[in-house]
């Protein structure tokens, strides 16, 4: 598969052939799934807590004795039936960290990205610098690239100039090359990124 390299000026400069063991894969629709839902899991962070009968305070004694008094037998005003008692089988501190291969994470990488390139919604460009940030500038590189949906840009190494010219565009997101995740490929419809970003890639997942 090829695909076209343009400048930020949107002409097109050079054809790239994209390796087929990365961007030409039959996709793998149950791998991406659970990569994404290994992602989304690993974001919680599992801090919820409710207490228990044992941590709400008071408590101390029987409210009442045990027989004559034609009322229930009650142990404690902290039992759960108590307004103010402790929470039965309450959410309790816990990790939802899920583990997944590196061929399947990988597998599923390729798979998203391939589906990009299938599309047509992948945009290589030959280099991307800004230098000053600027955010309207960033609005007439993506106008110029003809990009009219939402946008996630590969970013070779840290970029202050590109990064704080996108982060107020609605529906665009910029994230290093090798912080690739499936969540942001299946969150944007385009992915542009210059050539350096695609040797980062094609270094990770061939």
């Amino acid at each position: 598969m090829r695909a076209l390299v343009r400048n930020i000026q949107g002409e097109t400069i050079d054809e790239v052939e994209l390796r087929d063991d990365i961007f030409s894969v039959e996709p793998n629709v149950p791998a991406m799934h659970q990569a994404l839902m290994r992602q989304l899991a690993n974001a919680r962070l599992g801090t919820h807590k409710t207490k228990k009968r044992k941590d709400v305070s008071g408590g101390g004694r029987k409210p009442w004795r045990q027989k004559g008094t034609g009322r229930a037998r009650q142990g404690s005003i902290r039992a759960p039936q108590w307004r103010g008692g402790g929470t039965v089988f309450g959410p309790q501190p816990r990790s939802y960290r899920q583990k997944m291969p590196r061929k399947m994470r990988h597998l599923a990488y390729r798979s998203a990205l391939s589906v990009k390139a299938r599309e047509g919604q992948i945009v290589l460009v030959d280099a991307f610098q800004m230098e000053v940030p600027k955010t309207q500038e960033m609005l007439d590189i993506l106008d110029r690239l003809a990009v009219d949906s939402s946008v996630l840009i590969l970013l070779p190494q840290q970029d202050e100039n590109v990064e704080k010219s996108a982060r107020n565009i609605p529906d665009v997101k910029t994230v290093r090359a090798s912080y690739l995740n499936v969540r942001d490929l299946l969150n944007y419809d385009y992915l542009m990124m210059p050539l350096a970003s695609l040797e980062v890639i094609e270094r990770v997942l061939g």
